[in-house]
């Protein structure tokens, strides 16, 4: 992946699209965890795609790229949310695709929808997309300690939800 990304910063469009292709599976993730509406997803990856093309020769160590692009993107799903004058509420309706999905992938859904966005985004990216708690601090700009205490308190949640 590294030799993408300096391809990539070089303006290899090739290189840069292959590296989207690698990431869209777990931005669509991240993006619907703040989200829900998947039109505000998809305006939330096309925005990131768009501006991590235009400054990918900001991004200082190639090996963070994902933490780089989830940044953005969290960033552009905060912006939508704040420009569409709302909150995304934690009860909204769960799109008809998820008739298709494996009834594991219903419990987790329904799981998450228990959970504030503030645990809900940390679950997402410690548990499906397997980034560190060091890596998630620096993607929520947030202290470790207050990583692991949402992720301490989402378990309890979904605990309780559980049982």
């Amino acid at each position: 992946m590294d030799i993408l990304v300096y391809r990539a910063k070089r303006r290899d469009k090739e290189a840069f699209s292959s590296l989207i292709r690698q990431h869209t599976s777990s931005m669509y993730k991240v993006a619907k965890a703040i989200l829900k509406n998947d039109d505000d997803v998809a305006d939330a990856i096309q925005e990131s795609v768009l501006a991590c093309w235009e400054k990918i020769d900001t991004l200082k160590k190639d090996q963070y790229f994902k933490t780089w692009l989830t940044r953005i993107l969290i960033n552009n799903c905060n912006a939508i949310c704040r420009q569409r004058g709302r909150m995304v509420s934690d009860d909204a309706l769960i799109e008809s695709g998820i008739v298709e999905q494996s009834y594991a992938a219903v419990e987790w859904q329904e799981f998450l929808q228990c959970l504030d966005e503030k645990y809900r985004i940390v679950i997402m990216l410690y548990y499906i997309e397997g980034f560190k708690i060091r890596e998630i601090a620096e993607i929520l700009e947030l202290n470790e300690n207050t990583v692991s205490t949402r992720l301490a308190k989402a378990r309890k949640i979904m605990e309780k939800q559980y049982l």
